[in-house]
């Protein structure tokens, strides 16, 4: 049923579409690769701090730990910074073939280390692939998408994301320390392959000044045939538009200054844009993925933690793919709205149940196997359908279009700075405060965000970027 729901004369499936929909779909196999490093990190973790399962030479200390997990997020703010200036003097084809080789590194940093420094740096080479990816490929998916399906096709990235997590956690379980980077290397070797095969987008290439080559860009994306006068004349007036758009862009000035990032069109926007991204960080859904078998223990779930953590990676891609639907088709806004108090719920919920396992001697039996592991999975799902999702579109189509780039990779940054702190703190706060306290300090945040969202939020849903800007 939610198959076709997407699947009508505007979906993503419209034969007008076809080349969008495949190009977002390859261009985020290198976002599914780094799914599959983020996901490897939290049943491994617990393996690599026990003396008894151990795959390496050493155990690591929870303060070794706690460092492997946040350096991530420092490579994403250094990836967010680097892909930025990228994205913008070399074209988002060749970021695109550039966010492979950090991962590559990551999975030969894994597959020798001797020490736990080479786990620091091959969590970091993973952090630069990720920030960059969440750059480049939302840049990339606005400027070759249509307006009606932007929305979902950028959530692919989400959702490859989640299914590259779903894999990591299977694959970390399951799967031998050496055996894991040996297979899953190739898949960036693929990306590369299939990216090849791509063209830069039209904007980027006007922006060039190279307007036959653009020109070739725009009917490739377009799926263009020619077999009528009338689609003749449709292609005509589309890139008519786009040139029209651009040029006055570059009117306007190509060298963007310090002055055009505090207009108050600029203020606004930014303002928007970080918070949301705050309230993605601050309502804990990240936090939880990373040290999802932690969570698990704490609570005391009579399943297996690394079962649990398989289980909530399905749950992730079935929210993802809900989103994926339903942002087109609802809007930005809604979805925000709808996803941020559904959290806030079962986030009381859950924390409740924690105090119940931390403070009390209730007996809690009956409930163990099955009742942390749904509110975790309610959690998740809920986010996976709009705060997860959502903020990587709504950041690319609020920004200016002046600005969009530089302006993505500084909110991207801040993002990863607020992810390294929520990482960072996580452990210590559920040592000092317990989990019952850290995760109602995650719901009052989600109530935060509600009434911002209700209140200053716009929506963006089915509108051209020019017009959002508007």
């Amino acid at each position: 049923m939610l198959f076709n729901l997407c699947n009508n004369s505007e979906g993503v499936f419209n034969s007008a579409y076809r080349m969008q929909l495949l190009a977002a779909v390859s261009v985020t196999i290198i976002t599914f690769c780094n799914g599959i490093g983020i996901g490897w990190f939290a049943p491994m973790l617990a393996k690599l701090q026990s003396p008894t399962e151990s795959p390496l030479d050493f155990v690591a200390t929870v303060e070794q730990g706690s460092w492997i997990g946040a350096l991530i997020c420092l490579g994403g703010l250094t990836g967010n910074l680097i892909f930025g200036v990228l994205a913008v003097h070399t074209g988002r084809k060749c970021c695109i073939y550039l966010l492979a080789i950090p991962h590559m590194c990551f999975w030969l940093l894994v597959y020798v280390a001797p020490s736990i420094e080479y786990l620091y740096a091959a969590r970091f080479a993973s952090g630069l692939t990720g920030g960059g990816t969440w750059v480049v490929i939302p840049i990339y998916i606005g400027e070759i998408a249509d307006p009606t399906i932007r929305g979902r096709l950028t959530s692919l990235f989400t959702l490859s994301l989640n299914g590259g997590m779903l894999f990591g956690y299977i694959l970390s379980s399951y799967v031998p320390y050496h055996i894991i980077p040996m297979a899953v290397i190739l898949l960036p070797v693929l990306y590369l392959l299939i990216a090849i095969y791509f063209p830069e987008t039209p904007s980027y290439l006007l922006h060039c000044g190279k307007e036959e080559e653009a020109e070739k860009s725009l009917k490739f994306y377009l799926n263009y045939k020619a077999l009528t006068k009338l689609e003749t004349e449709q292609f005509n007036i589309k890139y008519a538009e786009l040139k029209s758009a651009v040029k006055q862009q570059r009117a306007q000035s190509d060298a963007v200054t310090l002055r055009d990032f505090f207009t108050k069109r600029s203020l606004r926007a930014f303002s928007i844009a970080n918070t949301v991204a705050l309230i993605n960080i601050a309502t804990g859904s990240f936090a939880l993925l990373s040290y999802m078998t932690t969570v698990f223990v704490a609570v005391k779930t009579d399943i297996h933690p690394d079962t649990n953590t398989v289980i909530i990676g399905v749950v992730q891609i079935l929210g993802a793919y809900i989103a994926m639907i339903l942002v087109d088709r609802f809007g930005r806004k809604v979805l925000l709205l709808i996803s941020t108090a559904s959290t806030g719920i079962f986030l009381t919920a859950f924390g409740t149940y924690a105090f119940f396992v931390e403070g009390t001697n209730v007996d809690l039996t009956p409930y163990s196997s099955w009742l942390p592991l749904v509110l975790m999975a309610l959690i998740i799902l809920t986010a996976n359908v709009g705060l997860i999702p959502v903020p990587a579109v709504l950041i690319v189509e609020i920004l200016p279009t002046k600005i969009r780039a530089k302006g993505v990779s500084f909110c991207m940054a801040l993002l990863s700075i607020f992810a390294f702190i929520m990482l960072k703190v996580f452990p210590p706060c559920m040592e000092a405060f317990g989990l019952a306290t850290t995760i109602w300090a995650f719901a009052a945040f989600s109530a935060f965000g509600l009434l911002y969202i209700a209140i200053i939020v716009p929506e963006t849903k089915g509108k051209s970027m020019n017009v959002v800007e508007d």
